[in-house]
């Protein structure tokens, strides 16, 4: 066979067909986590894989307030955030960001391992987190999906 006749198919965004995932975070390092919750938004678990379309599935995360970090990480990592003005530098370990947002060290993780920019951001607007067991979204029939 020649190797010319083989072509790349280049997955269109019609084309894609959409999963629901379910992932208990409780008891999953956040790392670990967010990285394998990224792939599955992205589309790389698919054949189809295309980099510049997301051919990714909806992702469910609960439990997001029981993910866990290895290490001394839970007091020496520090969250920045600046508000602009001299002075507005707040600096927070995860044990002050579990009791004031529990779903935002799940998110902030895994939006770091998105691509940035406009594909990106529509990648991440296919993830749900909540911080306990319930989810609304039991008509979408989710699969539950291991690590």
């Amino acid at each position: 066979m020649d190797v010319n006749s083989f072509k790349t198919v280049s997955t269109r965004p019609a084309d894609v067909e959409r999963k629901w995932y379910v992932i208990d975070a409780e008891n999953q390092v956040v790392g670990r986590l967010a990285s394998h919750v990224a792939s599955v938004l992205r589309g790389k678990h698919k054949p189809s894989f295309t980099p510049h379309v997301d051919t990714g599935d909806f992702v469910i995360v609960i439990n997001a307030d029981k993910a866990r970090f290895t290490g001394k990480k839970e007091d020496d990592k520090e969250y920045f955030s600046y508000s602009g003005y001299p002075g507005g530098v707040t600096l927070r370990t995860p044990r002050e960001m579990r009791d004031r947002k529990p779903i935002f060290i799940v998110e902030n993780a895994i939006k770091g391992m998105l691509p940035k920019g406009p594909l990106g951001r529509q990648m991440f607007r296919k993830l749900k987190v909540y911080a306990g067991t319930e989810h609304p979204h039991e008509a979408q029939q989710p699969e539950l999906l291991s690590l």
